[in-house]
């Protein structure tokens, strides 16, 4: 049972964290796309718009994890973290050829999708 609450654990770091992320871009959308990797150069009305979307779509995100994680889903959420993965992974990749922080596009971006990955792996193979 170790590895399901260890990967449970994991999730809701997960999933509180892109709540946090999401509230960052609607709070503080400047800071929050810098943290991302590729900062704004000037906050107009049209990159608020999107920086935004990114933001509430952040929060959705955070809630569904939370939400399987509270129905002690384990397999549905392992799958749907399996998937969310690509996220992390092209975030990397669009900071990366958006000239953004090489460090946060590996380190940020990358980890992310590596504990995603661990964390998947472990729902995944829990006993249900």
């Amino acid at each position: 049972m170790l590895p399901t609450y260890t990967a449970y654990a994991l999730s809701g770091l997960i999933g509180f964290g892109i709540i946090f992320v999401g509230t960052r871009f609607l709070l503080a959308p400047s800071t929050a796309a810098a943290g991302y990797g590729v900062p704004v150069e000037q906050e107009t009305a049209q990159a608020g718009a999107y920086l935004a979307a990114k933001g509430v779509r952040d929060i959705a995100s955070g809630f569904f994890v939370l939400i399987l994680i509270a129905f002690q889903a384990p397999h549905i959420l392992g799958w749907i973290i399996l998937a969310a993965t690509i996220i992390p992974i092209v975030d990397a990749v669009i900071v990366l050829t958006h000239n953004g922080s090489k460090a946060t596009a590996y380190g940020v971006h990358g980890a992310t999708a590596a504990v995603m990955l661990v964390t998947a792996g472990l729902l995944l193979t829990s006993p249900t």
